[in-house]
């Protein structure tokens, strides 16, 4: 098979009641999304009505947008590469270019992440896109209260969508909650179910060519250089001016997935590698499984630091700082004997 740019794969969640279903339907029919393949749980869950629907057969149903919806089988992991066989196949009715994966209301999206990025055979093919989680403006506050893996959905995203607003008096206690939960994702605000969804989807932080993305989701994080925090879950940036060697960086990450694992829930940064001072790198992590840094043609503005957002369970900054800085000067002592 010829070599073709890998397909980015997107994740919707958000907990039960969230407002998923409603935002799926209408962003199935936004040309953004004309080429995509959606799997979901059951059909059911996301109503697709009649007007959607053209044809379908034991797994795939294809929509008269020009999307595809596809069933999990017996894991995710065999239905994306089902997916990716059929289509090398030419036996879809479409051919698709992105894939949007909706959670149920209760999964922990991290398992999902997980098996994009480790998965041999995936990782030749497709390349993790946004995670997108709706929180519901009427009900949100009380969910995050009770519900852990609503929080830990919140914590992940790339992307929050405000579900509901017109049925919410007061929006500003939750938005501030999710402020405090991800301070570096931006909020959309969905109208009647609808958003932009070229807002939503468009590039992958993993790829090196989407600069503005890159900077953008740093810079903001940078700005607010310190710990926000609910309950267990925290937020910050590590920033460091002097360059990293990069086997300091890479027994920095080592150091990481062994001793945080599950409690990582994402690392994404831009780092200044000694070796290569105009060429950044960029990092990205979910627990314990961490991509090759992708390399920057450029930086993608004058800002030359090391800037490293963590999102993290349980796990101080202080301990992490001191972790790189250990790692560093070790790395400096034995490269001067």
């Amino acid at each position: 098979m010829a070599s073709e740019q890998a397909i980015p794969v997107s994740v919707l969640t958000g907990f039960l009641g969230s407002g998923k279903t409603t935002l799926l339907s209408h962003l199935l029919r936004q040309p953004e999304l004309c080429r995509a393949a959606v799997i979901i749980n059951e059909f059911g869950e996301i109503g697709l009505d009649h007007e959607l629907v053209a044809t379908s057969d034991d797994t795939i149903v294809a929509l008269t947008t020009g999307c595809l919806c596809c069933k999990v089988r017996s894991d995710l992991t065999a239905t994306l590469h089902d997916l990716l066989r059929r289509r090398d196949a030419g036996t879809l009715p479409q051919k698709f270019d992105h894939i949007v994966i909706e959670t149920s209301g209760l999964a922990d999206p991290a398992p999902i992440l997980h098996a994009l990025m480790t998965d041999a055979g995936l990782a030749e093919r497709v390349t993790l896109g946004r995670v997108v989680t709706t929180v519901d403006a009427v009900a949100g506050e009380g969910t995050l209260d009770r519900e852990a893996v609503s929080r830990k959905q919140l914590a992940v995203a790339d992307r929050v969508v405000l579900t509901k607003l017109d049925l919410a008096q007061d929006a500003a206690a939750l938005l501030a909650r999710v402020a405090a939960l991800n301070p570096v994702a931006p909020t959309l605000r969905a109208v009647h179910g609808q958003v932009d969804a070229s807002c939503l989807f468009a590039g992958a932080f993993s790829d090196p060519r989407e600069r503005p993305q890159l900077d953008g989701w740093l810079g903001e994080a940078a700005a607010h250089n310190h710990a926000y925090h609910d309950g267990e879950i925290k937020a910050y940036t590590v920033v460091r001016a002097a360059p990293i060697r990069a086997v300091a960086l890479t027994l920095f990450l080592e150091a990481l997935a062994e001793h945080c694992g599950a409690d990582l829930l994402r690392l994404k940064g831009i780092v200044n590698i000694a070796e290569s001072p105009e060429r950044p790198g960029v990092i990205h992590g979910v627990q314990h499984v961490f991509h090759a840094p992708a390399w920057l043609e450029r930086w993608p503005s004058a800002d030359r630091t090391t800037r490293m957002v963590f999102i993290t369970r349980r796990i101080p900054q202080r301990w992490v700082e001191a972790l790189l800085d250990a790692i560093g000067a070790e790395v400096a002592c034995v490269s001067a004997a």
